[in-house]
């Protein structure tokens, strides 16, 4: 092994797939990419995102509290460059790239996407010093193939990872079935 730059440790340690954030204000729809996000809460489910106020969504989101995080599927790259690579502030993102969307509530759902999580801005204490927001998801649409189908992620300087084979190890999960009360059956 050798030393490299820390810079790289997102590249190493990323937050999971690739997103795609809808938001929505006075009529207008925009989405952006978004790379770095966790999950904070499992049960009710809660949202780590980081959205700055160089994204045009950012302002939108804390206007409204509202978004729709969309998770791509692998092939999709192409399109999450795109979108990442034009500002809502000037482009119809959804008209120039040919966006499919669902009207389900408030917010548009990406129908190419596997999911999407409707969510709702609960805690923005830390967004003004680390620009991370704390979403609660309220509602969850997904694709028949959602569990198999890969995903995308961010390796930076506009390259993508995508999820490979899938393993199960869930009668190996003791520990976790005991916690959520399940047992050994």
């Amino acid at each position: 092994m050798k030393e490299i730059s820390v810079e790289n440790a997102f590249r190493l340690i990323e937050p999971g797939p690739i997103l795609l954030v809808a938001t929505q204000a006075s009529g207008r729809a925009n989405v952006m990419t978004m790379g770095f996000h966790m999950m904070v809460q499992h049960a009710p489910p809660l949202i780590g995102c980081v959205l700055g106020p160089w994204n045009h969504s950012y302002r939108v989101l804390r206007e409204t509290g509202q978004c729709m995080l969309a998770v791509p599927r692998a092939d999709m790259s192409g399109l999450v460059t795109a979108i990442g690579n034009c500002s809502g502030a000037e482009t119809d993102k959804f008209e120039a790239l040919g966006l499919q969307t669902v009207n389900k509530g408030k917010l548009p759902l990406l129908s190419d996407c596997l999911a999407n999580l409707d969510c709702r801005l609960v805690d923005e204490t830390l967004s003004d010093r680390y620009h991370l927001h704390i979403l609660a998801v309220e509602r969850l649409w997904a694709a028949d193939d959602w569990r198999e189908a890969p995903m995308l992620h961010h390796l930076g300087d506009g390259r993508f990872r995508r999820d490979g084979r899938l393993f199960d190890e869930s009668e190996g999960m003791t520990r976790w079935q005991d916690l959520a009360g399940l047992g050994r059956r």
